[in-house]
């Protein structure tokens, strides 16, 4: 694929996902649904365009979402749901599946750490309605419910679009 094709998929692929971050940020509900979608964007570009225009994609996109004004919506996807898809090609390049569950694990740990610690300093809302302990672990099982769909729509997306695409 020439240069320019894959610079004019980035730039589609970075509207697409400012457009869902967008309607994340407006939304009453499905949040978590809006972000899930925003970051299947990433791996569709790795498979489309290559990981390093897919970078691109990400940090393009992140910065947009800043520059947008889309806080929470831009927060989550910087620390979390963007750059995941990228942990995700990685990880499991290694193809070593207890040590791909142990380091994603430990990303997703990080992740809340560094998640709770910019929404303290930004003053975005953190309600927390149940114990800590508590919302660590259904964090978790959400990370490998996260993880397992994610992969779902890599394989559809892989068996049905490549090459189409």
């Amino acid at each position: 694929m020439i240069k320019s094709s894959k610079i004019t998929r980035g730039g589609l692929y970075t509207a697409l996902t400012i457009l869902i971050l967008y309607i994340c940020s407006i939304a009453p509900t499905n949040k978590l649904t809006l972000l899930a979608v925003a970051s299947a964007i990433i791996p569709l570009s790795i498979l489309t365009i290559g990981i390093k225009y897919s970078f691109a994609v990400y940090c393009a996109s992140g910065l947009l979402a800043v520059i947008l004004g889309l806080n929470a919506s831009a927060v989550n996807y910087i620390l979390l749901f963007g750059v995941y898809g990228f942990i995700k090609y990685y990880v499991e390049a290694l193809r070593k599946p207890v040590l791909e569950i142990l380091l994603k694990l430990i990303f997703f740990i990080c992740s809340a750490g560094l998640l709770y610690g910019v929404y303290s300093l930004l003053g975005l809302p953190l309600n927390f309605a149940l114990n800590i302990f508590i919302l660590s672990l259904i964090y978790i099982v959400f990370a490998f419910i996260y993880d397992y769909a994610l992969t779902i729509i890599i394989n559809f997306i892989d068996t049905k679009f490549k090459g189409r695409v």
